[in-house]
């Protein structure tokens, strides 16, 4: 059964949410949530560390920072997207410049990482997110830039680590999504789009030149 097609209702308008906001959240957004709510259960009262501000990430930002409330250091490779962490609440001490060693940054600081979301899934990130999770901590794995990482089999005993693998989400997770993008306490990153605009957008994301999402519409 194909939503939309076997089950009504999947292209019924929202109130609150623009549908350009709509669509992009299914995915963009509900895999973030689903992630940290379901498979991490990220609670308020945890230190977590963001790597990666793309599609996904910034999403994952604003939920965790404006939803649950918790303390979120990032790290993204791109000032820009450092720049919209800021402008969002997020204080220069919980922002890693670019090119700075992450373990190295974590330790100056004397920060207990309860919680890591690697939303890159590169090769560094998941080693360094092994690095900087205190012993008993989780890392939640959505990013997959290289498909095969390493697991350093000594760290993750001798620490008592958690692996947290996630895809997609539930329906009572777009529920939630969309109730919180009406409240404004999330604001999905969406560029809009003609739909005869197809061929050259397709062309500008395979040579990764779209930031974060978007919405073709007719």
């Amino acid at each position: 059964m194909h939503h939309g097609i076997g089950q009504d209702g999947f292209y019924a308008d929202d109130p609150g949410v623009p549908p350009e906001v709509g669509a992009i959240a299914t995915d963009a957004v509900t895999t973030a949530y689903h992630g940290i709510i379901r498979r991490a259960q990220v609670q308020s009262h945890e230190s977590v560390f963001l790597f990666g501000l793309g599609g996904l990430g910034f999403n994952a930002l604003q939920i965790v920072y404006k939803h649950i409330g918790a303390r979120v250091i990032v790290s993204d490779l791109r000032p820009e997207k450092l720049a919209a962490a800021k402008s969002l609440g997020i204080p220069d001490s919980d922002i890693v410049p670019p090119g700075t060693s992450v373990p190295v940054y974590v330790a100056e600081r004397g920060v207990k990482i309860d919680t890591v979301l690697d939303f890159v899934g590169k090769h560094q990130t998941f080693a360094d997110a092994q690095k900087i999770v205190r012993p008993g901590g989780k890392v939640l794995c959505i990013g997959t830039l290289d498909r095969v990482n390493e697991l350093d089999m000594k760290n993750g005993i001798r620490k008592r680590l958690s692996f947290v693998f996630s895809y997609g989400g539930q329906y009572r997770d777009l529920v939630d999504v969309l109730n919180l993008i009406s409240q404004g306490v999330i604001n999905p990153r969406v560029k809009t789009g003609r739909l005869e605009e197809f061929p050259r957008v397709l062309r500008e994301l395979c040579q990764g030149e779209v930031e974060d999402r978007i919405a073709l519409v007719p």
